[in-house]
């Protein structure tokens, strides 16, 4: 079981990601993009991640591009969430 300490860093990891690659999630739940059962899934599954210190050092750098680094296991969520983004932009 994963503790407190340990679920509350891999969601600021998780929000820190998901602003580094250009998507707000406290306004994509409110749109009704993403629930909060996604949120907290993307969470545990962040929690999974064997090196999560090399994600708080990514995502100290200066952003090159608003890309997930490949290791993530959010990706796939963060890209569906931005194409929505962009959809919405383009409208």
């Amino acid at each position: 079981m994963r503790g407190k300490d340990t679920l509350k860093r891999h969601a600021a990891l998780v929000d820190r990601m998901a602003t580094r690659v250009g998507v707000d999630l406290e306004s994509a739940a409110i749109g009704g993009e993403v629930s909060i059962d996604q949120i907290s899934e993307a969470v545990l599954r962040c929690s999974d991640c064997s090196n999560p210190g090399h994600c708080e050092q990514f995502l100290g750098q200066p952003a090159q591009d608003r890309k997930t680094p490949e290791y993530c296991r959010n990706t796939a969520l963060f890209d569906r969430l931005t194409s929505i983004s962009e959809s919405e932009c383009n409208s």
